[in-house]
């Protein structure tokens, strides 16, 4: 086991933390999942005349664009899950709030960008947390953002009917802000993204060799061998005339 020098997390549980989300990762997608979302035949074929890109050139960048959207969301597992190894009293409930510190009375929610909710999802949230402080009034809600506009730890304040309101015992803070509340270091997160590359090598170095598999232009191809006409199949096979596509 190599060292990390973190004072906040032991080596041990850094390293399982990290290895999880790895092995997490999804290196394998099949025409199920690929069609999952339900392709648009119609844009496919705007884009590939438009930009000049051949269909499989199309249908490669999904792959990957799926594989990414995949592996995109166990970011949020790894930030928030962390904290299970991070200070004391602080955990990751299976349901409700992301991380809570019964002890401390805190209450965060957690999303990875500053734009990720929308004025309907930011007042939903707040009232949630207004809620949360009716049945406990000495409480903190925190809305924690790994990717903030800046540094920061305010109050909250959401347009609600027109009208500015903020609590002080909700607030905005970003995640380095979060991490030195937690842990009472300042540079506590600057210091994690400084090992997080070896770690991330480490864990990856000590897993047998991952094998990725793609087999959705194999099932494609199982349709018929023009792949814009597979395309159109699956979202239209039941349609008429369509099996006699010429495309």
């Amino acid at each position: 086991m190599n060292t990390y020098g973190l004072t906040f997390i032991s080596d041990e549980d850094l390293f399982s933390h990290v290895l999880n989300t790895v092995k997490k990762y999804k290196f394998n997608i099949d025409l199920k999942a690929f069609n999952k979302n339900l392709i648009d035949p119609i844009k496919l074929t705007f884009d590939a005349k438009i930009y000049g890109k051949t269909v499989e050139e199309l249908i490669d960048s999904e792959v990957i664009r799926q594989i990414d959207r995949s592996n995109s969301n166990l970011i949020g597992y790894f930030q928030q899950n962390i904290f299970n190894y991070i200070g004391e009293g602080w955990t990751v409930p299976k349901t409700g709030y992301d991380i809570v510190n019964e002890d401390l009375l805190y209450f965060v929610e957690m999303k990875n960008k500053h734009n990720t909710m929308n004025s309907s999802s930011s007042q939903k949230t707040f009232m949630r947390m207004q809620n949360t402080l009716l049945q406990t009034p000495d409480a903190t809600c925190m809305l924690v953002e790994v990717i903030a506009k800046k540094s920061q730890n305010i109050n909250w304040k959401i347009s609600l009917d027109g009208k500015s309101i903020e609590n002080e015992r909700i607030k905005r803070v970003s995640i380095d802000k979060f991490y030195e509340l937690v842990t009472g270091e300042a540079e506590a997160f600057k210091n994690l993204c400084e090992v997080l590359p070896s770690v991330i090598a480490d864990a990856v170095n000590s897993l047998d060799n991952t094998t990725q598999s793609n087999t959705v232009f194999a099932e494609l191809q199982a349709i018929s061998p023009n792949l814009l006409k597979s395309i159109y199949l699956l979202s239209f096979q039941k349609y008429e005339g369509f099996h006699q596509l010429d495309v």
